[in-house]
């Protein structure tokens, strides 16, 4: 019988399968193993990727910068004090002498009136700052769904490599029964050899689900900051609005991309005016003490009141007037296009939860009518009226059936969290994950008015200090 089956199948089907064949699978399942001991829930995957994630740090940092942005305008309002000093030595060949000086010069100036661009620059920083915590909002939503994501998509790839594995052990016993029936003279070599060809078909697809839920690992490590442990069974789905137009009402009502375009667009406005105040006058109240070593000099101080307004600028301020038009023109069409896609991501994700859901029951009757069909020609076959062919054949469509109705369930879970994701819901808060969120007030009051001392400024008060002048 070894001339028909060359890799000997016929007596070293079990050792085949416990050694070489399954190799690869032993091999993959030992670089899992350690991680895998410890049970893993959605929630606690969701707060390690709120903590972890180097895209949600990035964008706090840049929204502290942002903050600093009001703290700069705020500066505008306060004087500002500069200071320079010079020492050296003179020689006049007429007289022949030789002159030392040292000087230091105290320069310092106050805006009395700019026509608006401080208040106005003020307001826009702080608008800048509103956008910077919508684009956050952002960020944290993406990073909560993309680690969703990754926690499912093990889940669904754990069950079709664990499908995958029951199917190749259905297919190699097949091989072994279609082996004695063969020695036995019940079925033909072409019988024997087309369950071969089966169960080779049944290893591939296990070494393709293998493949695939190792890269669903690297996923989960990088949505998520960690490697899966053992995954427990997500929560149930989260409430939803029970219509489409409830869900598109609260996303229009509150989505941050809303909410950053409604900013911009306030601010596109502002700096229409910033752009017209800087056609207006300025006046300035300006300072100067001069301390000289030189007592035939002397020190001198000076206070005095400035004004200066633009005249002609080569037609610069009001193009700078036309661009910021145009400009806001542009954030108000920026708007309405955020409102369309807002509503078009929500009819998005509705309809993909309704095709899942609706997908689920079609694929449970299938699941459900294609284990019958499985028990009947099984009954047939122990009768000898079917063929070990024909129960592979049912058992390859029963683990279809079971493939698509685990993809199905995946399918309605993730709709689920994109739904919430494009209604602006889906934040830590809102998902009550009960770890401590990011709260950007903090930094925000401790840096809107800072003054802030410079090394500079620290510099100079010593100086004036050890001269018995500060």
């Amino acid at each position: 019988m070894s001339r028909y089956f060359p890799n000997d199948l016929s007596g070293n089907l079990p050792r085949l399968l416990k050694s070489g064949l399954l190799t690869a699978v032993l091999v993959f399942s030992s670089t899992m193993i350690p991680t895998m001991s410890a049970a893993e829930n959605l929630t606690s995957a969701l707060i390690s990727a709120y903590r972890s994630s180097p895209e949600l740090k990035a964008q706090r940092a840049s929204l502290r910068g942002s903050d600093e942005d009001v703290a700069k305008a705020w500066a505008a309002r306060r004087p500002t004090l500069s200071a320079q000093a010079s020492a050296g030595a003179s020689h006049l060949f007429a007289f022949n002498s030789d002159t030392q000086f040292a000087t230091l010069n105290l320069a310092a100036s106050l805006t009395l009136w700019d026509g608006g661009m401080t208040d106005l620059a003020i307001r826009s920083a702080k608008a800048g700052v509103k956008v910077g915590r919508a684009t956050l909002i952002e960020t944290e939503q993406s990073v909560l769904l993309a680690a969703i994501t990754a926690y499912m998509d093990m889940r669904r790839d754990e069950k079709l490599l664990k499908l995958a594995r029951t199917s190749l052990d259905v297919a190699a016993q097949q091989v072994k029964a279609t082996r004695d029936r063969f020695q036995v003279g019940e079925v033909r070599r072409t019988d024997v050899s087309q369950v071969e060809a089966r169960l080779a078909l049944a290893q591939s697809i296990v070494a393709l689900r293998q493949g695939t839920l190792e890269i669903s690992r690297e996923a989960y490590h990088v949505a998520v900051g960690k490697y899966p442990g053992k995954l427990a069974s997500p929560p149930p789905l989260p409430r939803l609005p029970r219509t489409e137009a409830a869900a598109r009402a609260l996303a229009l009502k509150g989505h941050p991309a809303i909410r950053r375009a409604q900013t911009l667009a306030e601010i596109a406005d502002l700096n229409v005016a910033r752009a017209r105040a800087a056609m207006k006058p300025r006046i300035m109240l300006q300072g100067n003490l001069g301390v000289n070593a030189n007592a035939t000099t002397g020190d001198t101080a000076s206070v005095s009141i400035v004004g200066s307004v633009p005249i002609y600028q080569g037609g610069s301020l009001t193009s700078a007037v036309r661009k910021a038009q145009a400009l806001a023109q542009k954030a108000r069409f920026d708007l309405q296009r955020a409102g369309q896609l807002v509503s078009q991501g929500v009819n998005r994700a509705w309809a993909q939860l309704t095709i899942a859901r609706a997908t689920i029951a079609a694929r449970r009757k299938e699941v459900e009518s294609a284990r019958i069909a499985l028990n009947g020609i099984r009954d047939e076959a122990s009768l000898g009226s079917r063929t070990g062919l024909d129960v592979l054949d049912a058992e390859k469509v029963l683990f279809e059936a079971q493939t698509n109705l685990a993809s199905a369930h995946h399918d309605e879970e993730i709709a689920a969290y994109g739904l919430l994701s494009a209604m602006g819901l889906l934040t830590a808060r809102h998902l009550g994950l009960g770890v401590k969120t990011y709260d950007p007030e903090v930094h925000y009051r401790k840096m809107e008015k800072a003054t802030g001392q410079s090394s500079r400024g620290k510099l100079l008060g010593k100086i004036l200090r050890r001269a018995g002048k500060g």
